[in-house]
């Protein structure tokens, strides 16, 4: 291999953007069907839509996709989805599943082994606003029903909404009969997540929450007996409130209580004798069973999640840690935690657990997700599906580091810096390189350091990335998260804007060659960021996808019902603070727009949508600000068809090539207007 020097920007590489689309997503929803495992994972190249997967223990092969296109196991509840199968392993006939399929929404039985095995509708179909869905099912066959979330739209609008815990026959009977669907419980309570019984099941907990909360600001735990008619009886909150999120709740092998809760101003894991919780003070006598300043769950973005998981012989498998999360099995009498062994550096909230055996999906900086398999009785561990495979020469990945900056008022800022590297090629002495400032969405979310060939396609064409856990980001505390109430398009700003200022007075980017991108609320960031006063001059050019643009519009019906009130806590309320509401949407402020700027919208998109790109555009158009506006059909609230991601990824390098002064003649040339 000869050794180049070249301008940054300007260097060749093997990781090419339909590479890029071909690997875009990841395994989710880890589960198992007796010893079997399953899981979903991404088809880019089918439409994107996601396979439902499964492992047999025998050895027999590698996993298998059971269902052919256009089968798409997804849901759609609160938009975002949740656990879209689940499954139940029978004495004869082979396993018994159920899952969500996206084009209708329908939830399926599906028995793989049976001949000619093809799935038979469960639900039935509704004509009233967006139907009807699915999501967190548990299978139970000896009462011949699935219990689940079921999302019942009651209007054309998208709060027109009821949400309640609901029993569908096994038998077929409810496929076009909605009457023959059992309600489990009222529907009081906005947002629920599916039922966890007890070892004995006579009883069931779930968690509940209400708008204006989010479920990262507060959730209640709920707990009832169960009849043998399969009834709900003496539902009572156990746990929980208005201040203190509960991001999971199971059950231990003793018939105890576990919950992942942050009274302590982190979510660790609690335990609760149900059979003495009255709902009077219960919380009170939770016991925390490893008190740490670490996070034991994370924020419910999808229904389902699962950071831990109780074990048979009375530990649980847990994922924790400050930013990236690690699995580890605790033991609850000693306080005791034993990591696993491994290069994963971070676990998805997809625990599972078989036996002995624990199910999960984790990466690295050096390997993408893949489901991941530990014996906890030798402690080995080992990777069962979706194996990550080096495409191309891993000397083309970044090398990436755990970064942390100082931030206005002396607050800390977490970041991960992807500096650019490549093989064979170098810059000119002297030449600093141009970085990126990557944005995420939530905005209570987090960017996980691990590999992503997204910015290993920029690392190494020599531009580098600094993703920012901006303030608000979840993985660092209570109060980290609590930096954002009432603030957005501040904090979040001020945060992305510290971290680039840094990286340019330390010498490691071009001071002139500052960018910033994101999507969802990482969009919204990057528009204001480049309509505000706080960053004006400090970026050359942006990449806005899929953005909230005007914070009025989408508080008034222009978004879904689970953030249509989101905020309330992160701006305020409207009624009390319009002012704000005007002076932080970029919409208001298009004449302060001076930099180039790419926006990227998928047309179905019903969380943020493209009316308010509509709007953005028409007050930008002839104010002499290149950019440029690429709108896909087919897509929603983030882009999953391999054509869409490669045109996307190659009109962004083409954005950076024209603003930063590079010529890159191997993607086709954005057209910008002004």
């Amino acid at each position: 291999m000869t050794y180049a020097t070249a301008p940054y920007g300007t260097w060749e590489s093997p990781i090419d953007a339909r590479l890029v689309a071909a690997h875009d997503g990841h395994p989710e929803y880890a589960g198992t069907v007796g010893a079997e495992v399953w899981w979903t994972e991404p088809r880019p190249a089918e439409g994107g839509r996601r396979a439902l997967m499964r492992l047999r223990p025998d050895g027999s092969g590698p996993a298998e996709s059971v269902l052919p296109e256009p089968w798409n196991v997804r849901s759609r509840v609160i938009e975002y989805g949740g656990r879209p199968w689940a499954g139940a392993a029978r004495a004869e006939g082979g396993p018994l599943v159920v899952f969500v399929h996206h084009a209708d929404q329908r939830m399926y039985a599906f028995e793989p082994d049976a001949p000619r095995a093809e799935p038979r509708p469960l639900t039935p179909v509704s004509a009233v606003g967006e139907g009807l869905r699915w999501a967190d099912p548990v299978v139970l066959p000896e009462r011949g029903e699935v219990w689940c979330v079921l999302e019942e739209f009651t209007g054309q609008r998208p709060t027109d909404v009821r949400r309640v815990i609901a029993a569908v026959p096994l038998d077929g009977s409810a496929a076009s009969d909605r009457s023959r669907i059992r309600e489990l419980t009222g529907d009081a309570d906005r947002f629920t997540t599916g039922p966890r019984l007890s070892p004995d099941g006579r009883r069931a907990a779930w968690l509940v929450w209400d708008h204006p909360r989010m479920p990262w600001d507060g959730t209640v735990v709920r707990l009832a007996d169960v009849t043998a008619e399969g009834s709900f009886d003496d539902v009572r909150a156990v746990a929980g409130g208005v201040r203190e999120s509960v991001a999971q709740v199971g059950w231990a092998a003793d018939g105890s209580l576990l919950y992942s809760g942050d009274a302590s101003g982190w979510w660790n894991l609690y335990r609760l004798d149900a059979a003495a919780a009255d709902g009077a003070g219960a919380a009170g006598a939770a016991t925390p069973l490893c008190p740490r300043e670490e996070e034991f769950g994370g924020p419910l973005w999808k229904i389902g999640h699962q950071w831990f998981q109780p074990l048979e012989d009375g530990t649980v498998a847990v994922l924790h840690g400050r930013g990236s999360l690690r699995l580890g099995v605790l033991d609850p009498a000693t306080g005791e935690l034993a990591d696993a062994p491994g290069p994963w550096t971070e676990w998805a909230p997809a625990l599972a657990a078989a036996g002995t055996r624990v199910i999960g999906i984790a990466a690295s900086p050096r390997s993408a997700y893949e489901v991941v398999e530990l014996d906890t009785r030798t402690g080995h561990t080992l990777v069962v599906g979706s194996a990550h495979t080096d495409l191309v020469d891993p000397a083309y990945y970044p090398d990436p580091a755990e970064r942390v900056f100082p931030g206005p008022d002396g607050r800390e800022i977490h970041a991960h810096l992807y500096p650019p590297r490549h093989p064979a090629a170098g810059a000119p002495d002297g030449e600093l390189p141009p970085y990126v400032v990557w944005a995420h969405g939530g905005p209570t979310g987090r960017a996980p350091l691990v590999l992503d060939l997204e910015i290993a396609y920029f690392t190494s064409r020599g531009i580098g990335v600094a993703e920012v856990n901006y303030g608000g980001s979840a993985g660092y505390g209570r109060a980290y998260r609590d930096r954002l109430r009432e603030r957005w398009g501040v904090v979040d700003v001020e945060d992305c804007a510290a971290v680039a200022r840094a990286l340019a007075a330390e010498g490691t980017a071009d001071p002139a060659r500052l960018a910033i991108r994101g999507g969802s609320a990482g969009g919204w960031t990057t528009a204001v960021s480049l309509t505000s006063p706080l960053t004006e001059g400090l970026y050359a050019c942006g990449t806005i996808s899929y953005p909230i643009l005007d914070l009025a519009g989408w508080a008034t019906g222009e978004t879904h019902d689970f953030e249509s009130q989101y905020l309330v806590a992160l701006v305020g309320r409207a009624e009390e603070h319009p002012e704000r509401y005007r002076d932080r949407s970029p919409v208001h402020h298009a004449d302060r727009v001076t930099a180039p700027f790419l926006l990227l919208q998928g047309l179905d998109d019903v969380i943020c949508p493209p009316a308010q790109c509509d709007r953005f555009l028409a007050e930008v158009a002839g104010r002499g600000v290149p950019h440029a506006y690429l709108a896909f059909e087919g897509e929603s609230h983030g882009f999953r068809r391999a054509e869409t991601i490669t045109r996307a990824v190659e009109a962004e390098l083409s954005l950076y090539a024209q603003v930063f002064g590079f010529d890159r003649p191997d993607v086709p040339r954005l057209e910008l207007t002004t």
